[in-house]
This record gives structure tokens, sequence and C-alpha cells, in this order.
């Protein structure tokens, strides 16, 4: 797959699932009515969030958008189908009595792909990632792979990734990215302001690089912490130590000091690296949606970039 064929700016839609936070019906759709008018036509779901609340509100607003199928471009996850029951351990609200079970069987990968595309009411999807096989990589490798190659020869799917916050892993996958059919590699929170993992020299993002292999990056606000940079703010889902959260607040101040937000330092920081092809941000409302589109639109300062860099010092 040419990489440039990943839309820049996409809409994640874990927020819209109720992610820490309840989201109405009418909040989820006027969160992606205005991401098309913000000039965003990618939109990332997968059955994990809400427990299938997300991509089935997404179905509906797309389906209600006007847009054509190929203006749109839709990438959604494998690797969890939904059954009956209630996860009390969930991170989503409001969601229905379904709580995600992990399959990465061939049947497995076939039925939630198929689920998601009622759900979404699509008969094609632009993207299906393997998500989170942290503990299923012999799994992901053996059934997820060639099922998905399956999958894209019958027409049923565009593209093959995977997505997830473990660089490790992801590079071992990208590696072998012809072997497994890979095409594009999804790291959430691994290559933000305050976590460069993917970064190192001669990890993740050069080796995508080399490998022509396609990188979304995800969780660049670190779930919560350099939107807010406060205490009681959220770092990759669950609550930042005081150390990040200090860090966080002088990366704040620096950004000030340049006149610019931290936010839009966040949403830009990916593109440092040449390998990333596309930046996906979660919204829970249209004012987010509208917030973080202006400020990605902001002209930063390159001396920005060091001065924000000195900051990382904080967390030794």
């Amino acid at each position: 797959m040419d990489c440039d064929v990943i839309p820049r700016y996409g809409l994640g839609t874990a927020p819209l699932g109720g992610l820490f936070t309840e989201v109405s019906d009418l909040d989820a759709a006027s969160t992606v009515a205005a991401a098309i008018d913000c000039g965003i036509h990618y939109f990332d779901t997968a059955p994990q969030y809400g427990h299938g609340l997300a991509e089935t509100r997404l179905g509906r607003a797309l389906k209600g958008s006007g847009l054509h199928r190929n203006e749109l471009f839709v990438s959604t996850k494998v690797g969890r189908i939904l059954v009956p029951g209630v996860d009390p351990t969930t991170i989503f609200h409001g969601v229905p009595p379904l709580r995600p079970q992990f399959d990465f069987s061939v049947d497995g990968v076939r039925r939630s792909l198929h689920d998601s595309m009622t759900r979404l009411g699509l008969d094609f999807i632009d993207m299906a990632l393997i998500h989170d096989p942290d503990d299923h990589e012999a799994d992901a490798m053996a059934m997820a792979f060639p099922t998905l190659i399956r999958l894209r020869d019958e027409g049923l799917i565009g593209a093959i990734g995977v997505g997830m916050n473990k660089v490790e892993m992801l590079t071992r996958f990208a590696q072998r990215a012809d072997d497994i059919g890979l095409d594009a590699v999804l790291v959430a929170g691994r290559w933000t302001l305050l976590d460069r993992l993917a970064g190192v020299p001669g990890g993740l993002l050069d080796m995508c690089a080399q490998r022509g292999v396609g990188v979304i990056v995800g969780g660049v606000f670190n779930s919560g912490l350099l939107a807010r940079p406060e205490p009681g703010s959220t770092f990759d889902y669950g609550t930042a130590s005081p150390q990040l959260v200090h860090t966080a607040e002088r990366m704040a101040s620096v950004s000030h000091d340049f006149g610019v937000s931290l936010t839009s330092a966040a949403l830009q920081f990916p593109w440092r690296h040449a390998a990333v092809s596309s930046v996906i941000v979660g919204a829970r409302t249209a004012a987010e949606v509208q917030a973080n589109a202006a400020a990605r639109s902001i002209e930063l300062p390159d001396a920005l970039w060091p001065a924000l860099d000195a900051c990382i010092g904080d967390l030794g």
C-alpha cells in the first residue's frame, strides 16, 4: 500500500464510546460532523471502544454525512470479539451489555471484522488493524495476519495494520512486513512530547521508514496529560505521576513563553519524524475537534522544539 493513501489527520473514536466519561448520541454525531467540516475524512475505531458503541455511532454519522464512500478512510480493529456480559474493569461508560474478549483465531478475526462492518454499515474497511496483541504475538503471526491477507484478497479490506503501544513488538512486526503483509502500524502514546520510545535511533520509526511501512501516531496527548498538564490528569489511561505532571507543566510554560499552546506542540510533534503518515486524535465534542484543528494549524517556531526537548531531562 502507498502510505500516502492514509489521510494526514484522523479522528480517533474511543471518546465516542464513552472513554472515561459517558457521551450522548447527539454529541457523538456532532463530533463526527465537526471533524468532516474541518476536513477530516479519516476515522479510526475498534470494537473495544464503548464495546461496539463507537462503531455504531460512527456508522450512523457517516451514513448521514452525505459523503461518498470513496471520500472516507475508515480503520477498525480485530483481535477482540464482543460477547454477552459485563466487564467491571472497563474504562468506558454507558456501554451496552457486551464485553470484549481476545480472539486472534481465524474465526475470531473473521467474526470481528464482520461484526464491525455490520455496526459501521460498511461493506469494505479501508484498513483492519490487529489490536493489542501484547500477550498473543504468536497467535497474531500464525493466524491473524494470514487471515487478514485472505480478507484483503477477498476485497473486504484494503490494507493490513497492527495497533498497540508496545514498541518492541511493533518493531518485530515491521521487520517482517513483507512476510506478514503489513502495510502500517498504529503506535499509541509512544511518539509524543513525553514519550519518545518509538523514535529512538534504529528503532520503530526508522525501521518503518526502511521497510516502507506507514506509521499512524495515536495518543499524542498520552490520554490526557498533554492536553491538561495538571495534577489528576491521566497518562496512559492511569493517573499521571507527580514527576510526569511536573514535566508537562514545564512544557506548557515553555510553550507559553514562545506564544503557543502545549496542545499545538503536542499535535504537531509527531511530524518531526519522516516515517509518520498520519496523526489521529480523539475527541468527544465538536468544540474539541474545532480546537484541535485550530491548534494544529498554528505555525510553531523552530526554536520551540529544542526548548521542549530539554524538559525531558526532568524524567531522568
